[in-house]
């Protein structure tokens, strides 16, 4: 289980988020959506231990972040970055192995299980032909599934990720999505995501937490969530739900 208990963080004097306090049930998909400087970044950071949160703490099992040694907290949790890149020479094979590290003393050989298992993340990423591939060949849609196969070798219950599918084409966003979603239901990982596409979100996945003026504004069944007076109220923005359930966004009209 993972809880954001009363969480606040402050980057000097500037306020990124304030008071957060939220469960994200096991096995969810959930969007984590709002406008530019809401904190939904700090969010991800905040949970993946990277920053010390100002106030409050986030508990994995019951148990503070903080307090898991490093690699017994990279057991639990991986990050997917935005806008993966990498100016390291190394393989995609050699990136993606890199997520058995918390499982690996110092020095050590690849097992035949690390090996088992990087191939298996790579063929479910549809990355394993890319494997000899340098960072440097790859497109960014290549480049973020292998950054994906890195974080499922690593084996964790908890997958976070900041907006994938940000610098990809329509085509490579619902790829990266379509995936998410299989791994969700077939793994049974917890997922969270950033994302700015709100028809992203609507499509897949089921919970949203909704950042507004760096507080909580909302978190629950994303169809509760996007509703049109929420977009209006956090994006300023009007939006209308089309036949095929999907949102039809414009600008709200000037003086509103």
């Amino acid at each position: 289980m993972l809880t954001l208990d009363h969480i606040s963080h402050r980057f000097g004097k500037k306020e990124i988020l304030n008071d957060v306090d939220l469960t994200i049930a096991d096995g969810s998909f959930t969007a984590i959506l709002g406008p530019n400087g809401s904190g939904k970044t700090t969010m991800l950071r905040l949970i993946a231990n990277l920053i010390t949160p100002s106030a409050g703490c986030v508990l994995i099992d019951g148990k503070a972040a903080s307090e898991y040694p490093v690699r017994q907290l990279a057991q639990k949790i991986a990050i997917v970055r935005q806008n993966a890149y990498t100016d390291i020479d190394f393989t995609a094979k050699q990136l993606v192995m890199m997520g058995r590290n918390p499982y690996q003393r110092p020095l050590q050989d690849d097992t035949p299980l690390d090996l088992q298992i990087v191939e298996q993340a790579m063929r479910q990423t549809k990355s394993w032909h890319l494997r000899d591939s340098l960072p440097t060949q790859l497109s960014g849609g290549e480049l973020q599934r292998v950054m994906i196969a890195r974080a499922l070798a690593q084996q964790t219950p908890i997958l976070l990720l900041d907006e994938p599918t940000s610098s990809l084409d329509v085509c490579h966003q619902f790829e990266i999505m379509e995936l998410l979603r299989t791994i969700n239901r077939e793994q049974g990982k917890t997922i969270l995501i950033v994302l700015h596409d709100l028809n992203l979100a609507l499509r897949y996945c089921p919970e949203t937490i909704l950042l507004y003026n760096q507080q909580l504004y909302f978190h629950g069944p994303t169809s509760e969530a996007l509703t049109s007076k929420n977009i209006a109220t956090v994006f300023s923005i009007t939006a209308i739900a089309t036949p095929d359930s999907q949102l039809s966004l414009q600008p709200m009209p000037a003086g509103q």
